[in-house]
């Protein structure tokens, strides 16, 4: 899970988001931006536009892959033309970022996973294969997210600690980050958190898994365009009410009363 950056991104690894931005779990400083991907789901308030990037981090995301299925069903389902305009989507981005000095960062993944695709649908002439390093990457997620809820180590645990102002990206001590573990309410409501991103990688790839192995390629990239952002956005609010909910314990935990 996608980590990172301005936005998640829907076109290769479908929206997977990274804890990339440090910042005060429960204390967000104003001047930091706002809250994006995994980092969201520790602010005190929650915006929907600025977890996924708002609107120009979406259509970073979105066009590569968008264009890629017009271009191929417009082309008469010819390869190299749809190939060509994803690419073109993903370098634009970058090139726009560098004139305008902004953070290149989600627009450079943005190449990376488009590149692969590219490549590795060009090599094999299946349109199918532009998608395929997508399915792969939610694949992996799906397996980390769910190990990290059978170990009893929740993602959002290990994020809220990441992000907890006495953890290890705030200067404090990986021990303070890891202390949630300890208390069995915050670890069973963490784990709860957890479970939309499993649900999540889990549908991505039920849907999409037989639309490539059956070469539907509008209906797959279809599939992962509306499974991309609205699915992500979902899975950091529910995860945000859940992570929100322990917030009187956890403060209760980073400052206990003294005898």
């Amino acid at each position: 899970m996608s980590a990172p950056d301005d936005a998640v991104r829907p076109d290769a690894p479908d929206d997977v988001v990274r804890p990339d931005d440090t910042v005060r779990a429960d204390a967000p400083d104003a001047d930091a931006g706002p809250a994006r991907g995994m980092r969201a789901i520790t602010g005190e308030t929650f915006s929907a536009s600025d977890a996924v990037g708002g609107v120009r981090g979406v259509v970073e995301s979105v066009a590569p892959g968008l264009l890629f299925v017009v271009v191929y069903l417009a082309a008469g389902q010819r390869l190299t033309p749809a190939l060509v305009a994803a690419s073109a989507a993903a370098l634009v981005a970058v090139v726009v970022r560098l004139v305008q000095r902004t953070p290149v960062t989600q627009a450079l993944s943005g190449v990376i996973g488009v590149g692969i695709g590219v490549v590795w649908a060009w090599r094999t002439g299946d349109a199918s294969d532009y998608f395929a390093y997508g399915l792969w990457v939610n694949g992996a997620y799906l397996l980390a997210t769910l190990v990290t809820v059978l170990v009893g180590w929740p993602l959002v645990g290990l994020v809220v600690g990441l992000f907890a102002h006495d953890g290890p990206l705030n200067g404090g001590s990986w021990r303070n980050a890891v202390a949630w573990h300890d208390d069995p309410a915050l670890r069973r409501a963490y784990t709860w958190a957890t479970i939309p991103w499993v649900a999540m990688f889990a549908l991505r790839i039920a849907v999409q898994l037989p639309l490539y192995f059956n070469d539907e390629v509008a209906w797959l990239g279809t599939a992962k365009l509306a499974m991309g952002v609205p699915l992500t956005a979902l899975a950091l609010w529910i995860s945000w009410v859940l992570v929100r909910s322990t917030r009187p314990r956890r403060q209760q935990q980073e400052s206990p009363e003294v005898p």
